[in-house]
C-alpha cells in the first residue's frame, strides 16, 4: 500500500480525512468516528487547549481509557506541537502523584473515574488549588508546571474545565510552520515498566511513529478495508506506537475495548465483523476457554500480532483461528516493534522467529562481554538502531549514558539470534536467563515444552537460586478446563521432549498466572513464589526420573 504523505500525528489524520471522509476510524461502543470526525473533534480540542495557553513544546497528561475521546485528545495535543503523555489508567493515587511530578505537564485530560480508580477525588487531593480558583487562576504548588485541568465526566469542581466545553471551540485552522508540530517534535512521552524501579519515561517522535507504524501494518497485510480490534491499553506502547498509527496510516477502523473480557471481546468481533486483533497469550487463553467461544463466532479474524512462545503464537493461529498472525519483537524504546513476521509466511516460520527486521531498523546481535559482532545462528545481545527513541526524560534521563552504544544503537537488555533466512529469534531477557548447573536456560523454551501437553492453558517459567546447582526450573501451570494434571506427569512430558537440563525441578499446577496491568506474565511475582517454593517440599518424583 501507498504509505501516507503526513509526518505528524495530526497531518496523518487530516490526510486520511480528506482520502475517506467518510471511512470510519473509531469504533467505541455505540459510538462511531469517520475520519471527518476524528480531525474535526481533535482540530476542535487543539484549539480550546490553544485557547488555554498550550503551545508547541508544552505537555498535555492523558488519564483515559480506551474511549474515543483518548484519542481526539492525543491528536488535538499534538496538533499544536504538545508531547502528548498518556499515562495508566491503574495507576493508584501514589502512582499518579510520582507520574503528574515527572512528566512536568502543563495539562492534564482526565476521566473522573475508571473502574475502581477514583481520579476526581484523587486529583482533588493532589491539586487542592484547582478547587479553590477558577480556571486560568491557579496553578499547583505540588506540580509547578501542571495549571490545567480538563475532566471527562462530571467537573465538580471550579478550577475544572469540563471536556465537552473545551472541545466546543471554533476548529483550529492547520498552524503555520514553526508553530505546530514538526516531524522530529516529540510526539509522545510513554512510560513502561522494566528493570528499575520506577517506571522509565520514553520520547518518541512523530515521524518515526507513523514510518515504523506503517511498516508494521504492511507486515501484517492491512487495508482501509480491516477493522482492529484494540483491548490491551492505548497508554502501552502496544496500543500508542502500534495499533494506533499502524491501523491509522492504513485508513483502517480501530474497534475499542475499553478494558478485557472475554465474552465481549468475542461479541466485539463477531458484530463489527473484526478482521485483525492485538493479542496477548493471556488474553487469546481467556477467549478459547471462554463458554461463549466458538470459531464460527470469531471467523472473520484474519491477521494480527501475538507477544508469546512458539507454542502460544500456534495457539493463536490454529485454536483461536487468526491464520495470519504475525510473531513480533519490540518494545517501548523502538518504537512498539522492531521485528514483525510477515502474515503471509508458512505457519512455522512465523511460529519459530520475529521475522526480519522492519525497513528502517538495523539489528546486530553482539558477544555481551567484548561487543563484538556475532555470526548468524550465535546468541547474544540484542542491539537495535534506526527507529530507537532520542533518550529517556525525567529521573530516568540518568539511564542515558547505559542505554546506548556509542555509536548509537540501544541496548535492549534482551538475548538473541539471527537465523538463516535473516529472521531474528528471541532468547529471553538476559536477567531472566536460567543458570543450571553452568547451562543457559530459556524460559520461553521451557514454556514451549509445557504448552505441548494437551492439558496446559498456560505456563511461565523462571528462574530461582538453588545453591551450588545454580539456578532451579520452576514452572507455573494453568491447566486447560476439566484438565487433571500433575507435576510428575508434566515432568514426564518434557522429559519426553527435550533434553534433561530443560525439564522442570518443579512444577506448581495453580489456578492463574499473575499478570501486569498490559496482560504480561508478572514474572517479578512468579520470582518471588519460586524462592518459596524452594523452601518446601516438592511433589516426589518417581524414581529415576531426575533431570
Amino acid at each position: 500500500m501507498r504509505p501516507p504523505h503526513g509526518r505528524t500525528l495530526f497531518d496523518l489524520v487530516l490526510e486520511q480525512a480528506e482520502r475517506g471522509p467518510q471511512r470510519v476510524a473509531v469504533i467505541d461502543g455505540e459510538r462511531v468516528a469517520t475520519y471527518r470526525d476524528l480531525a474535526g473533534a481533535a482540530a476542535r480540542l487543539a484549539a480550546g487547549m490553544r485557547g488555554r495557553g498550550i503551545g508547541r513544546g508544552d505537555r498535555v497528561g492523558v488519564l483515559i481509557g480506551n474511549r474515543l475521546e483518548w484519542l481526539e485528545t492525543v491528536i488535538g495535543a499534538t496538533a499544536l506541537g504538545a508531547v502528548a503523555v498518556p499515562l495508566s489508567t491503574w495507576s493508584k493515587p501514589d502512582e499518579l502523584a510520582y507520574l503528574l511530578a515527572d512528566s512536568e505537564i502543563d495539562a492534564l485530560v482526565a476521566i473522573d473515574r475508571f473502574g475502581a480508580q477514583d481520579f476526581a477525588g484523587a486529583l482533588d487531593a493532589l491539586i487542592p488549588e484547582a478547587s479553590r480558583h477558577e480556571p486560568g487562576e491557579w496553578r499547583s504548588r505540588r506540580f509547578p508546571r501542571l495549571g490545567l485541568i480538563v475532566m471527562l465526566g462530571p467537573p465538580n469542581r471550579s478550577g475544572w474545565i469540563d471536556y465537552r466545553a473545551l472541545g466546543a471551540a471554533e476548529m483550529l485552522e492547520p498552524p503555520p510552520p514553526g508553530e505546530g508540530a514538526s516531524a522530529a517534535d516529540d510526539c509522545f512521552v510513554l512510560y513502561t515498566s522494566g528493570s528499575s524501579a520506577r517506571p522509565k519515561a520514553v520520547r518518541l517522535q512523530h515521524y518515526a511513529v507513523i514510518e515504523n507504524g506503517f511498516n508494521i501494518g504492511e507486515r501484517m497485510g492491512l487495508t482501509p478495508e480491516d477493522r482492529v480490534l484494540l483491548a490491551p491499553p492505548l497508554f502501552w506502547a502496544y496500543g500508542a506506537v502500534n495499533a494506533l498509527p499502524a491501523t491509522l496510516t492504513h485508513g483502517a477502523a480501530l474497534v475499542l475495548q475499553s478494558r478485557f473480557e472475554a465474552g465481549e471481546w468475542i461479541g466485539l468481533v463477531e458484530r463489527h465483523r473484526c478482521t485483525a486483533i492485538y493479542t496477548l497469550p493471556s488474553l487469546t487463553g481467556a477467549v478459547i476457554r471462554h463458554p461463549g467461544f466458538r470459531r464460527e463466532r470469531v471467523a472473520s479474524l484474519r491477521t494480527g500480532l501475538m507477544i508469546g512462545t512458539p507454542e502460544e503464537v500456534r495457539i493463536a493461529a490454529v485454536e483461536l483461528g487468526v491464520a495470519q498472525i504475525c510473531n513480533i519483537y519490540g518494545a517501548t524504546e523502538i518504537y512498539g516493534n522492531s521485528c514483525v513476521t510477515r502474515s503471509d509466511l508458512p505457519l512455522e516460520r512465523r511460529i519459530n522467529s520475529q521475522g526480519a527486521p522492519l525497513p528502517g531498523t538495523r539489528l546486530r546481535i553482539v558477544d555481551p562481554a567484548t561487543g563484538e559482532a556475532l555470526p548468524r545462528g550465535a546468541t547474544g545481545a540484542v542491539e537495535i538502531a534506526g527507529y530507537v527513541t532520542p533518550g529517556y526524560c525525567g529521573a530516568s534521563a540518568v539511564h542515558n549514558a547505559t542505554a546506548f552504544t556509542r555509536d548509537g544503537y540501544f541496548r535492549t537488555g534482551d538475548e538473541g539470534l539471527l537465523d538463516d533466512h535473516g529472521e531474528f529469534r528471541f532468547v529471553a531477557r538476559a536477567a531472566d536467563i536460567i543458570k543450571r548447573a553452568g547451562i543457559n536456560v530459556s524460559p520461553a523454551e521451557v514454556e514451549t515444552l509445557l504448552l505441548q501437553h494437551p492439558g496446559v492453558a498456560e505456563a511461565a517459567v523462571v528462574g530461582a537460586a538453588a545453591g551450588e546447582r545454580g539456578e532451579a526450573i520452576i514452572a507455573f501451570v494453568v491447566p486447560a478446563a476439566a484438565a487433571e494434571l500433575t507435576g510428575a506427569a508434566l515432568a514426564a512430558h518434557c522429559r519426553g521432549l527435550a533434553s534433561s537440563y530443560k525439564v522442570p525441578d518443579r512444577i506448581e499446577i495453580c489456578p492463574a498466572l499473575p499478570v501486569t496491568e498490559t496482560g504480561k506474565v508478572f514474572r517479578r511475582a512468579l520470582k518471588e513464589r519460586a524462592a518459596a517454593l524452594l523452601a518446601e517440599p516438592a511433589e516426589p518424583r518417581p524414581a529415576g526420573s531426575s533431570p
